[in-house]
């Protein structure tokens, strides 16, 4: 951003003055404590000088401290601040600097502390980087605080806006782009996985990835997991689900917000299907008009018969009209194909890496089911109906968000500056979402 040279000889002034002051308590070192230039930074937030080699903190993955298969957990660490430059990189003219506000965590971080997903992913872009440390996380709210002159002049931002941003940044040159399938570009980065992703005190971001977010009509916390919530979006919009008997299959999160969408976009009945005692509470608690909850058994891959059968009994035909697939277990997929009505539709969102088998498969023809696979989000289509759903006050999905998925950010909502690795492990384990406020 241009800036004066009476505003960089303040700038210069309050840096100098700034070094002169004794530490106070909330000042910290480079040693796992904040700087007294860290502490201004984050006070007046950062400009291109005083970005130049300053740290931040960050929750990171290292590939070299932390063998894979050998640990689990994130490190919180000092790394560079991201810095515009668009002498040396003429690309940071459409960048921009956001400082984070707010993170949400996701089911794949939760992979990623665990080890059990994106090894390949994080390692093979590491390598391409020449670099060992990635920083995690993909869900935020944040605040501009320096805007390249490509994304001011042609995007409109500036310091001191709102924004959110789609996780998937897509390249815009492949096949799926041009035609308009950005949701499944071949040659897309995902923050927090092939590239540095929110958990950190700044990101540096496209500005065609940022997506606005007013917050006097989405309180911050929601509007951080608007990505998240987008996911749900485009699963519910796949099909039409007005008068429809919807089964949801996996009601954490993701499912949570499907239960939510859902309602709100007109289906007829909602029946959650999950194991746990909690989720299955939180599904009848956010709207679901049953619950079919079951003891997971020593069956595999193959459907459950006691879930198919409930459910068709609680619609009094040969199954549901829309069986939502969110879990990701092979199980879970076989008990939706099972419980789908002939001519009904399936969607399929959960992931689990691996080959699936599929329970009787010449059944799923002869039924004549459409099945219809959901990634990411339709950028930005599904961004414009979630704003919508999220602004609305009549459906109350906001209100039941913050007050029964997030408890109103009792034990929900952790402090970075309190960051425990077992308290966080605790958490993710517990909770179906949870907060980093930065």
């Amino acid at each position: 951003m241009a800036r004066t040279q009476t505003d960089t000889k303040k700038r210069a002034t309050a840096i100098r003055e700034n070094k002169k002051k004794p530490a106070t308590a909330g000042d910290k070192t480079t040693n796992g404590t904040r700087s007294t230039k860290a502490a201004m930074l984050a006070r007046n937030g950062p400009s291109k000088s005083a970005l130049v080699d300053e740290e931040m903190w960050a929750l990171v993955y290292d590939s070299k401290k932390d063998k894979w298969d050998k640990s689990t957990g994130l490190r919180k660490d000092r790394v560079r601040v991201p810095a515009i430059n668009e002498d040396k990189e003429p690309i940071d003219a459409a960048m921009v600097i956001v400082k984070i506000l707010y993170t949400g965590v996701c089911g794949s971080d939760a992979g990623i502390w665990f080890r059990t997903s994106f090894r390949d992913m994080i390692h093979n872009s590491l390598a391409a980087e020449g670099g060992t440390t990635r920083i995690v996380g993909h869900e935020l709210l944040g605040q501009v605080v320096e805007a390249g002159s490509v994304s001011e002049a042609r995007y409109g931002f500036k310091e001191g806006d709102i924004v959110s941003s789609e996780s998937h940044i897509v390249c815009g040159l492949c096949h799926q782009c041009l035609i308009g399938q950005t949701h499944v570009c071949v040659d897309e980065q995902i923050l927090g996985i092939s590239t540095d992703g929110c958990f950190a005190e700044y990101i540096k971001l496209p500005a065609r990835v940022l997506w606005r977010t007013d917050t006097r009509k989405i309180r911050k916390e929601i509007g951080a997991i608007q990505e998240p919530f987008g996911n749900a979006v485009h699963a519910c919009t796949a099909v039409d689900l007005r008068g429809k008997n919807v089964a949801v299959f996996g009601t954490g999160a993701i499912g949570q917000f499907v239960i939510l969408i859902a309602r709100a976009l007109g289906a007829a009945r909602i029946i959650g299907v999950e194991p746990d005692p909690r989720n299955a509470d939180l599904a009848l608690k956010l709207g679901a008009d049953d619950v079919i909850q079951f003891e997971p058994k020593e069956n595999g891959w193959r459907a459950n018969p006691e879930v198919v059968e409930a459910l068709k009994d609680l619609v009094h035909k040969d199954g549901v009209d829309v069986g939502m697939e969110m879990a990701g277990f092979n199980s879970s997929v076989n008990n939706t194909l099972q419980s789908v009505r002939r001519g009904g539709e399936v969607v399929l969102f959960g992931i689990r890496g691996g080959d699936f088998r599929i329970e009787n498969f010449s059944r799923m023809i002869v039924k004549g089911l459409t099945i219809r696979n959901v990634i990411g989000r339709r950028i930005f289509e599904t961004w414009e109906i979630t704003r919508n759903l999220l602004e609305a006050k009549e459906n109350k999905i906001q209100k039941l968000i913050w007050e029964v998925m997030l408890r109103k950010g009792r034990g929900t909502i952790l402090n970075i500056n309190r960051f425990d690795p077992a308290m966080f492990e605790k958490k993710i384990t517990t909770h179906p979402k949870i907060l980093i406020k930065w």
